[in-house]
């Protein structure tokens, strides 16, 4: 394909303008729908816990480094179609599969001191915090000291929402929308992260001190997942995930 691509074929690059054209117009779809009312359908969304019980097609990993199993043998549920943390706390559920153009979609729930995150590109190893791209979602209950991008809706200590639409200790929706470097967030009907990756050169420091890589460099495909750091006997409660890929046919 690159070959052709390079020696000027007229149907590769009428095919390329096709599928730009094709992603704006999802992007535009992205940002009616966080207008639209909660639970309107995405096209072709795939639901992500469709059964009760422990998650299929899913890996439970530790929190500060995805390469390792947690410290302690962690369940993650789904009951009566509600996702919840894993117990004990420090734990990420990653999908199996990769995902690099993409638009995940649910409803969650935290505690008084909830803390959970969404997890995007992530790699099957590091923290995906600060090796990939995490959303936050917590409030200043659990940390009174977190900065604006540390709390719901922030990419984790790189980017602060433009607006805290965040309902505590209420079912809030959340969408994301990601095609190459482009990524959208909503919550609860507001757009609240509108970035150009390739922009995002600003350093980002780890919870040690060390640089991470910027997000211009993060990796544009790799796993998704949800996270569990509730204290105080909190869970978070996820409902309604589904994940439609909108990566160009292979």
């Amino acid at each position: 394909m690159r070959q052709a691509r390079k020696t000027g074929s007229s149907g590769g690059d009428a095919a390329d303008r096709r599928r730009r054209g094709g992603l704006a117009l999802l992007f535009l779809a992205a940002c009616a729908a966080c207008a639209a009312p909660p639970g309107s359908p995405a096209p072709a969304a795939l639901p992500l816990f469709p059964a009760d019980g422990a998650p299929v097609g899913f890996l439970v990993r530790h929190w500060a480094d995805v390469k390792d199993a947690p410290a302690r043998e962690t369940r993650w549920e789904v009951r009566d179609g509600v996702l919840l943390g894993g117990e004990p706390r420090g734990s990420w559920l990653l999908s199996e599969r990769e995902y690099g153009d993409f638009r995940v979609e649910f409803e969650f729930r935290l505690g008084a001191r909830g803390n959970s995150g969404l997890a995007l590109r992530t790699p099957l190893a590091g923290d995906p915090a600060f090796d990939a791209i995490e959303i936050q979602m917590a409030d200043l209950r659990y940390n009174p000291e977190a900065k604006p991008s540390e709390l719901t809706g922030g990419i984790y200590r790189a980017l602060a929402p433009s607006v805290q639409a965040y309902r505590p200790e209420q079912w809030n929706r959340l969408m994301v929308t990601a095609i190459g470097p482009r990524l959208q967030v909503c919550l609860n009907g507001e757009l609240i992260q509108d970035v150009d990756l390739d922009h995002a050169t600003a350093d980002v420091l780890r919870h040690d001190g060390r640089p991470a890589v910027p997000l211009a460099q993060r990796p544009r495909r790799g796993h998704l997942g949800f996270q569990e750091l509730s204290r105080d006997g909190s869970r978070v409660e996820i409902r309604g995930a589904t994940v439609t890929p909108l990566d160009a046919p292979r």
